[in-house]
């Protein structure tokens, strides 16, 4: 069965999902009947499209060398759409976002309105505005999932969504954000908090502006989404977030000596989203390392749960936003 998809987003997130796509149709094919046909690619520079499909390991070549797609002259024309337009203009059963752009919200709910499933890793649109996304999507029967906006591939998002539906879920802790238990590990190590920040951006794993990690916004942003989930709608506006920057390498100390470590925790109850570092012990599920997050879930039949992984990364963000993939066209073509 031909699934056709847009892919918004030709960054690392959206060229790690194209990988998949092309190393994995073969497994597709076999295991679900699925065939993915890229319909159209939009980067900063424009919108490839081609109704018959374009070629993937193509597309990812000219991206690699020449930076965007709009240098690819030969047999595709590159379009200027602002994504909105080529949300309405282009024929496609799945939009799929790995952009950045906050104001996504808007050619979401078009995408919804089209008829068109939507797949995203994208944070602010839901972290502002899920009751209006998921009432649009339910009211035109179309798939809207976002397994990759929280904790990247670990299923969290599903297991919230799709599994304990007999549970009442009480309580939700969880560490959200990977840059900050960097930091914070580094910290232990006996670096200020400067030169643990700097290290982390010489290595990647911090941004040039780091602000989203460090104030604690990236992991408020996943917090308000697990809320919605599991409680029901909030917006980012309404969570108490505090961030990292003024643990002091005196208090990530004293907290070793207590045996515990400093971790910047979410904590998520009805009505209620609060992220600030807090001291775990060592023997937490919480005093995660490098780039696992994790999540304690406490309900009333099953008791505490807790659920780690990989919480950043590129194919595990990938391994989220295909699953996602997969899921909604199962559900398009009744498979």
């Amino acid at each position: 069965m031909d699934v056709k998809v847009q892919l918004f987003g030709f960054g690392n997130v959206g060229k790690a999902v194209a990988r998949v796509l092309v190393e994995k149709k073969k497994f597709f094919r076999e295991k679900y009947g699925l065939d993915f046909k890229v319909v159209s690619i939009s980067d900063t520079s424009g919108t490839l499209w081609l109704p018959e499909g374009v070629d993937l390991r193509e597309a990812l070549l000219v991206k690699e060398t020449f930076g965007k797609l709009s240098s690819w002259t030969n047999d595709y024309e590159v379009y200027n759409f602002t994504l909105e337009e080529a949300v309405k203009e282009i024929d496609a059963d799945i939009v799929i976002d790995v952009t950045n752009d906050k104001n996504a919200h808007g050619w979401h709910l078009t995408a919804l309105r089209e008829g068109k499933a939507v797949v995203t890793s994208n944070k602010p649109p839901l972290a502002f505005h899920y009751a209006e996304l998921i009432g649009e999507a339910e009211r035109r029967n179309v798939p809207y999932l976002f397994e990759a906006t929280v904790m990247a591939g670990t299923p969290i998002i599903g297991l919230l969504r799709e599994n304990l539906l007999g549970d009442t879920v009480e309580r939700i802790e969880a560490v959200l954000n990977a840059t900050t238990t960097f930091i914070l590990s580094r910290m232990e190590m006996g670096l200020h908090f400067e030169e643990a920040l700097r290290q982390a951006q010489s290595l990647g794993i911090a941004e040039r502006d780091p602000s989203g990690d460090i104030l604690g916004i990236d992991a408020g942003y996943k917090a308000t989404i697990l809320h919605c989930v599991a409680f029901g709608p909030k917006t980012f506006d309404e969570a108490r977030v505090k961030g990292i920057a003024e643990i002091t390498l005196g208090e990530v100390q004293r907290a070793r000596k207590k045996g515990k470590t400093i971790r910047l925790v979410a904590t998520i109850e009805r009505g209620s989203i609060t992220v600030e570092p807090k001291e775990v012990p060592l023997d937490s599920p919480l005093a995660v390392e490098s780039h696992e997050n994790a999540a304690v879930i406490w309900t009333d039949l099953l008791g505490e749960l807790v659920i780690k992984g990989a919480g950043a990364g590129l194919k595990e963000t990938a391994s989220g936003v295909v699953s996602d993939i997969v899921k909604a066209a199962l559900t398009i073509t009744g498979g």
